[in-house]
Parts: structure tokens; sequence; C-alpha cells
């Protein structure tokens, strides 16, 4: 198998075959990215890999296929790196918090608890049957043995206890 840098009186040596491919490099990389500088950039990156390994390439088989392979795989490994290392915004501390914090859920919790205990009994039982184990009317009614306009009742007046008790109005 003759070596990568033989050439034969036909052909141009490889990195001369190389040089000439580098207009179709340049538009094959505008497939991937839109900016002249990444193209620039790609073509680049493709270059230096190319040229790095020029002795795994074969001799006789599709070096333009070759180098396009080699930029596809530059390509995915920078667009990798991107997606993992990508820069916040310039006013990032100014943006909204994506999730609330922790404590603020054990807070809430902790006074919807204390707001839950301050309820009647069959207030306090008919507001966990249906807002909390989202019962039907009719299954909470059956559970506590009276009709469902009483539940409807009892709901409804639970819940407006329990938001003023939520939001330090005294209950009417």
């Amino acid at each position: 198998m003759p070596s990568v840098h033989e050439t034969d009186q036909r052909s141009p040596p490889l990195e001369t075959q190389v040089v000439d491919l580098i207009p179709a490099l340049r538009a094959f990389a505008r497939t991937f990215v839109s900016s002249s500088f990444e193209v620039d950039d790609l073509v680049q990156e493709t270059l230096f890999r190319a040229l790095r390994g020029i002795d795994g390439f074969r001799a006789g088989t599709n070096l333009k296929s070759w180098l396009f392979t080699i930029m596809h795989n530059a390509f995915r490994t920078q667009y990798k790196l991107r997606r993992r290392e990508s820069p916040g915004t310039i006013d990032c501390a100014e943006l909204p918090i994506p999730m609330p914090a922790p404590q603020d859920w054990c807070v809430l919790n902790a006074e919807l608890r204390r707001a839950l205990d301050t309820l009647a009994a069959d207030h306090r039982e008919v507001l966990i049957l249906v807002a909390g184990y989202g019962l039907s009317y009719k299954e909470a009614a059956d559970i506590c043995d009276c009709a469902v306009g009483t539940i409807k009742s009892r709901l409804s007046r639970a819940r407006d206890e329990l938001a003023c008790q939520m939001s330090g109005v005294p209950v009417p």
C-alpha cells in the first residue's frame, strides 16, 4: 500500500489536494453554522485535525468525504461543548429565579398545616377529601354520610376560612 506522502505523477501532493478543497469545506461548514467567523473556525479546526491525522488517510479513498467526516465530527464535538458550557446572560442576576427556593415550600407547608388545624373538623375533613385527595363531591358525601349540597357548602366555607388564615385576615 502506498504511503500517504507518496504521489504518482498524475495527482498533486495530498496537502495541495486538501488546500484545493477549502472552498468545498467552507460551503459544507455553512450547513452547520451561519456566521462567517464560525465557518472560518470550523474549517480551521477541520484542517488542523486533518493535517494532524493525515497518516490516517488511505490513498485511493475519497479525500473530500474524509474531510467532510472530520468536519462533521468536529462540529458535533463543538456543539456538545457549547451546550454543556454555555455562558450566562449579561444581566443574569436580574433574571427571575427559575425555581423557587425549597425553604419557601417548607414555610408555606408549615403555615398551611397551622391554618388547617384552625378549621372546624368537618370543614377540614371535606377540604382534605375533595381538594387534597381529589375525590368527587359524591364520593366525599358518601364518606361523610351527608348530602352532596352539604359537602359543597362545607367546602366553600373551608376554602374561605383557609384563605383568610393564610392571608392573615381575621375570619368574618
